[in-house]
């Protein structure tokens, strides 16, 4: 059993400055790995297919993400959706299609399914550089993709994690807009140069 420890408050050093944390954390050159969300450390947001879309919306704003994994029984993936599916023009054109609103769509009606999902294998992640994820987001032209691994217990593959551009773009410094995709890459891109 380990002894406590007895800690012993003092006044705030009259020449303390904020610590600077969030900017310039990776390299183009850092292993990916450093980029990844890690689902390890940091728990995933899911929501159900039925959740209506401005349900969606309000949980993406409430735990202050821009995807969610679509889960549904036994917490089984069955796609992604993402601010850009929710905010962008996909809703008008499926609820104009069917004739129906936008409130009406549900999750389903607008996310990625399964077999329309990138991902990577954690094994290549882990030989890659921040860099080598930069190129592969941009040559699927998509803001996210999934590490995926296996579960050492019962070998089913499983979620490990996901890299976003976005989410790179701020560890590397450069604020970057998760919307517009070209102008994103082209940010990052000029960052890696200077």
């Amino acid at each position: 059993m380990t002894q406590p420890v007895p800690l012993r408050a003092h006044k705030l050093s009259a020449n303390a400055a904020l610590c600077v944390s969030g900017f310039n954390l990776i390299a183009p050159d850092s292993p990916a790995i450093e980029a990844m969300t890690d689902f390890f450390r940091v728990n995933v947001v899911s929501i159900g297919p039925t959740a209506t879309v401005d349900e969606a919306n309000a949980r993406m704003i409430s735990r202050g993400v821009r995807l969610l994994m679509v889960v549904g029984k036994d917490d089984e993936v069955v796609g992604l959706i993402t601010a850009r599916d929710i905010l962008g023009e996909k809703p008008l054109q499926v609820a104009q299609a069917r004739g129906g609103k936008r409130g009406e769509l549900s999750v389903a009606d607008l996310m990625t399914p399964i077999g329309g999902i990138d991902t990577l294998a954690l094994d290549d992640v882990l030989r890659a550089r921040v860099s080598d994820i930069l190129d592969a987001l941009k040559q699927l032209g998509r803001q996210h993709i999934l590490v995926e691994d296996s579960d050492p217990l019962s070998g089913q593959p499983r979620v490990r994690g996901l890299f976003s551009a976005t989410q790179i773009g701020r560890a590397l410094g450069v604020p970057v807009l998760g919307f517009d995709l070209p102008r994103t890459f082209a940010e990052i891109e000029a960052a890696l140069v200077n």
